[in-house]
């Protein structure tokens, strides 16, 4: 394959909500190039990107598939993302090394809840962007509309390259603003007429022609002067204004095709090579040590890998950037994060599952490696004595979490080896085994990435699972004083076991004073990896226990502490004081010591009014406007406090704080309540008394429970 100079590279994300038709349009830009001889189509699943079994049987994009296109001596390489935000980590890892987002917009939809959530994403890295109204050949297609709802979400730095004529079944002509030409379309696409303005559009034109030339001219001093000289800019001038303008992140041009019918594409890849930056114009590479890493093609050899897939045939397949330098077959690299050293064996281009093997590849391209044996998503490589780290990606945390069984007990560990692989490609799915709930927890991003796991499991892994809803990891507490004294006794012949202790405890808060009417010997603070603290007071005067016994009682409530003894959760926030007992110079030891401070805890803690505390997690859902009603009646059904609502476009943005209990499903009925319009982030806020009746309900339940395990 040709090697082509960073100059000539440029790299494109297609983004845009679920059946915006990104994949159609991929494959109609390779198709315009050349590079396949038949244009695949979702129907017919013979699409270039969606060759995963799994996009087939659902057709729709699961995974950010890499391909490329060449066009009049570019090289432009393409990441065809799905649209649905259960899948955002494969966009926010397209996002990282792509250097242009085409954010295509549903014709006849106009910008959806989709639009937005991934916008917000781009928004955030700052990214250049083209606005491509799609489908304006559809029935229902309605540009105007379409272009309006784009003004009205991304204000007026968005800005009309393109306008179409005949819309719908008639779509055939668009109008380009910047070459002041109309591109005619027969009624199979491909190549078009370029004719004159037809007149009665003149003035039309002109006027959106001017309103585009003032738009770039503001971007850059020089051409602004330029402009109040001449009244005008040139093509030139205007492809450098909209270039300097889409580099600042001030300037989105909107262009308008049909991708299904090749309508529009080849002068959108014109566009992209002409005005779209290449890597080394945009902006350096932040480093995990805060400095930055220039895309220069005579520098030092770096990569940054964005994603990682273990296909069937071929095993581990890793998907880079080169950051920095070249990069040829036969290189030693090594790993910044871990110090292993890799050895480059191969190197491809991929277009979907099709490996074009290639020598050389340099800065700001994009390409692929087999068998990597230690290098992971987010990793750095680089050459020897090149000690730098690209900054990582940013994965958003679960929202979605159940707890996952191998159906077969005999296939643990090799479920465990599976979901190891699944989060390796996935960075957004996280799986451990929760020692405190006692399951192995999954966390996803909703019902339908969850699906999808289950599906990988079934079908590449062979593992039929189960999910269940997990646990919730409840805390106990008290809220009043309470006093014991437990004596542990034990004789079998021989020395026994004897120890004795007489404990205080009282709810714990942070600056408060010491307890009075006590001969404070000592006071250690431990703070409980679960979260709160206890403190303990060594009150014990006149020798009754000796000191060498102390830490055992410590060690002794604090294992009790792992299991209180109301639902068996963690205790937290309690302060103990240890101010008499008894031991016994022969049959006085640390076990016996330990057991009756864990006993006298547990009697004390009853007494002490216990409570429990659940997980408060703090919610912002976004939502259609004319849907906000039903959502508010379904959160107030979960127990939600409502701590405010701010508009957002024809959206609402819903803060709540909800129970975790309640939060079980809730991607799935929230898609459910608004046609999969809505969406909701969460994140723990902290643990607040549980209502009385449910508190009730959980103690007996966890009492039916040891009852059955005993």
């Amino acid at each position: 394959m040709k090697v082509y100079d960073d100059k000539h590279i440029k790299n494109v994300a297609l983004v845009g909500a679920s059946g915006s038709g990104k994949t159609t349009l991929a494959d109609t830009m390779l198709f315009e190039a050349g590079l396949i001889n038949r244009r695949g189509t979702i129907e017919a699943k013979s699409t270039t990107s969606d060759y995963h079994d799994i996009e087939k049987e659902r057709g729709a994009s699961v995974y950010a598939t890499p391909l490329h296109t060449e066009w009049r001596n570019y090289k432009i390489n393409l990441i065809d993302t799905p649209g649905l935000d259960d899948f955002v980590g494969e966009v926010l890892a397209s996002l990282r090394v792509a250097d242009t987002c085409i954010m295509l917009i549903n014709g006849h939809k106009g910008v959806e809840v989709g639009t937005d959530l991934i916008w917000n994403y781009v928004d955030r890295y700052a990214k250049p962007v083209i606005f491509a109204i799609n489908q304006l050949d559809h029935p229902s297609a309605n540009f105007d509309l379409s272009y309006a709802s784009i003004k009205e979400h991304y204000g007026n730095d968005a800005v009309l390259m393109q306008y179409p004529i005949n819309l719908g079944d008639n779509f055939n002509s668009i109008i380009d603003l910047l070459k002041m030409k109309m591109y005619k379309f027969g009624p199979d696409g491909g190549k078009p007429e370029k004719l004159e303005i037809p007149r009665d559009e003149k003035e039309k034109a002109e006027k959106l022609h001017n309103e585009l030339v003032e738009k770039a001219a503001e971007n850059d001093e020089a051409l602004m002067e330029l402009y109040f000289e001449k009244g005008n800019l040139s093509e030139d001038e205007l492809r450098q204004g909209i270039k300097i303008g889409m580099m600042k992140h001030e300037l989105f041009p909107i262009f308008c095709l049909s991708g299904l019918k090749d309508m529009g594409s080849g002068r959108l890849m014109g566009f992209i090579d002409n005005v779209a930056p290449s890597a080394p114009e945009m902006k350096p590479q932040p480093t995990v040590d805060h400095s930055n890493l220039e895309c220069d093609p005579a520098g030092p050899t770096v990569l940054f890998v964005f994603r990682t897939l273990f296909e069937p045939s071929l095993g581990k397949l890793t998907f880079f950037k080169v950051m920095s330098g070249e990069l040829k077959t036969g290189m030693h690299l090594t790993n910044s994060q871990t110090g292993q050293n890799e050895h480059i064996n191969q190197l491809f281009i991929m277009d979907g599952k099709n490996r074009n093997p290639i020598d050389k590849l340099v800065a700001g391209d994009i390409g692929a490696t087999l068998k990597l044996k230690d290098t992971n998503t987010n990793d750095t490589l680089s050459v020897e004595g090149t000690e730098v780290r690209i900054k990582p990606i940013i994965f958003p945390e679960p929202r979605h979490s159940v707890a996952i069984f191998a159906e077969n007990k005999n296939e643990d560990e090799k479920l465990t080896e599976a979901l190891r692989k699944i989060q390796a490609e996935d960075p957004t799915v996280e799986v451990g085994y929760n020692t405190e709930l006692k399951q192995q927890i999954i966390g996803c991003q909703g019902d339908l990435h969850l699906s999808v796991v289950e599906w990988t499991l079934k079908h590449v892994h062979g593992i039929d699972v189960r999910f269940e809803s997990p646990r919730i990891a409840y805390r106990e507490t008290i809220q009043k004083s309470g006093n014991s004294t437990y004596k542990h006794k034990k004789q079998s012949g021989g020395a026994g076991q004897f120890g004795e202790v007489t404990i205080k405890i009282e709810p714990y808060k942070e600056g408060m004073a010491d307890p009075e009417g006590f001969n404070i010997r000592g006071v250690k603070e431990f703070d409980l990896k679960w979260g709160g603290k206890m403190v303990f007071y060594n009150c014990i005067v006149g020798g009754v226990i000796d000191q060498r016994y102390i830490p055992a009682v410590q060690k002794g409530i604090l294992e009790r502490m792992e299991e209180g003894p109301l639902t068996g959760s963690y205790v937290r926030d309690v302060r103990v004081i240890l101010y008499d007992g008894k031991m016994h110079a022969v049959d006085s030891n640390d076990i016996s010591f330990k057991i009756a401070g864990a006993q006298a805890f547990k009697e004390a803690f009853i007494q002490a009014s216990p409570k429990l505390l659940e997980p408060i997690h703090e919610l912002e859902i976004l939502v259609p406007e004319e849907l906000l009603g039903d959502v508010m009646t379904d959160l107030q059904t979960r127990r939600s406090i409502i701590m405010g609502i701010e508009s957002k476009g024809k959206y609402q943005t819903i803060k709540a704080r909800t129970p975790l209990a309640e939060l079980d499903s809730y991607s799935t009925r929230l898609r459910s309540i608004t046609q999969g319009r809505g969406s909701f982030r969460g994140e723990f806020s902290e643990f607040a008394t549980v209502p009385g009746n449910l508190q009730e309900d959980l103690i007996k339940n966890y009492s039916k429970q040891e009852l059955v395990n005993s």
